[in-house]
């Protein structure tokens, strides 16, 4: 009689790729621009990669596995309530956690859109900058350095609830998303496993050269914009 499992895999890799990717991302966006100058360049870079990340996520949420996607974790406000009590454990996103992730995924978004049409009027500009309206890039501008505050408080919240989780529930929250495999004591019973195999990754590999592609193409209208100048 077999044993049972001890754990149970819950995130696809290419779910938690996407997941330190974007981490990376963010951070580095947020030192370059404080380290400004020169480090302008690289801000640049981290905030298009944070938009074909975005871009990946967004997908996914609609064609990865079981837990990635959108309609196993965006639930309404009885879930919600029903988690806030202390009712049945669930497996992939809490309630909670789906409200985090929708917010994160929103102005993260935002922050990376936005970005194409800034300019510091010295030596860096958004690949759009040229080809949008000097009202709306001043109005882009304008809150893509507001946002920035958001960002941090999102940030801040999310690894408090981290603690939090660890603290008070004694749930791992890291570790998961390091490993992909939950423990069965924090999941429903009989949870079923997130798919894996060469199907899942040859519909991640094209969802990543999706997201790939809508960036260069991005990056394709400013050396458009700057011939045409020239």
């Amino acid at each position: 009689m077999p044993s049972p499992r001890s754990s149970v895999r819950i995130w696809d890799l290419p779910t938690r790729l996407f997941h330190w990717a974007l981490a990376v991302c963010v951070i580095g966006a947020y030192v370059s621009v404080k380290l400004g100058g020169l480090y302008m360049d690289w801000h640049v870079r981290f905030g298009l990669a944070t938009l074909g990340l975005v871009t990946f996520r967004l997908i996914w949420g609609f064609v990865g596995p079981r837990y990635a996607r959108f309609s196993s974790f965006v639930r309404g406000p009885a879930a919600l309530g029903r988690y806030l009590r202390g009712q049945a454990p669930v497996a992939g996103h809490t309630p909670l956690g789906a409200l985090s992730v929708i917010a994160m995924l929103a102005i993260i978004a935002f922050q990376a859109v936005s970005g194409l049409f800034v300019s510091d009027d010295i030596l860096t500009q958004g690949p759009l900058h040229g080809r949008a309206p000097e009202a709306l890039a001043s109005w882009f501008a304008s809150w893509h350095h507001r946002n920035e505050w958001i960002i941090v408080g999102l940030v801040a919240l999310h690894l408090c609830a981290i603690l939090w989780y660890v603290c008070v529930r004694r749930k791992r929250l890291v570790r998961p998303m390091i490993t992909g495999d939950a423990q069965t004591t924090d999941l429903p019973p009989g949870t079923p496993p997130s798919q894996d195999g060469p199907t899942l990754w040859m519909r991640a590999l094209v969802v990543a050269a999706l997201a790939t592609a809508l960036v260069l193409w991005i990056q394709s209208l400013e050396l458009v914009a700057d011939f045409s100048f020239s």
